[in-house]
């Protein structure tokens, strides 16, 4: 094992190298699920900053209607268009005049957009292990395999085909 941390992969057994394939295989699905679950967040922080830009263009008393969850909607009318109640989190709910409740869903855009590229990143260093896990597991049945045909060889007097 190096200074840094990192293992030569060619020095595995392959119990080992297997070992460290279902690891990867974990740990990207794993990964795959947050960048799910981040990015259904974001396009949630989307849709909330649309509705703000839409209710800004709506007038006082104009009937609209009001989502009390994500399928129920009543008909209600508009009494303020100037303040938002905006979710702030964990049950949270803070009233917000519409531009200072824009800026905070765009800043939480932002900062999930930051999260998923990192997130990304990471995947794609996972994918890449995973590549060359593979490629040295490949590697190393293949010498396996020829060297229990070199013993067989060997054991029945047949003779080598190897230069």
């Amino acid at each position: 094992m190096s200074g840094s941390g990192q293992i030569d992969v060619g020095d595995l057994t392959p119990q080992q190298l297997l070992d460290v394939r279902q690891q990867l295989t974990s740990e990207l699905q794993h990964l795959t699920a947050s960048y799910g679950q981040l990015k259904a967040a974001q396009l949630k922080f989307k849709s909330c900053l649309d509705s703000l830009e839409e209710m800004g263009s709506k007038a006082e008393g104009k009937e609209s209607l009001i989502p009390l969850s994500a399928s129920l909607y009543v008909p209600g009318k508009l009494r303020n268009t100037q303040k938002v109640i905006v979710d702030v989190g964990t049950g949270y709910y803070i009233e917000k005049d519409i531009p200072s409740a824009q800026k905070m869903y765009k800043e939480k855009i932002s900062f999930v957009q930051k999260s998923l590229d990192e997130l990304q990143a990471t995947i794609v260093r996972k994918e890449d292990n995973m590549k060359v896990v593979r490629d040295v597991l490949t590697v190393k049945a293949a010498q396996a395999k020829q060297q229990q045909e070199l013993q067989q060889r060997e054991q029945t007097g047949a003779p080598s085909q190897t230069s």
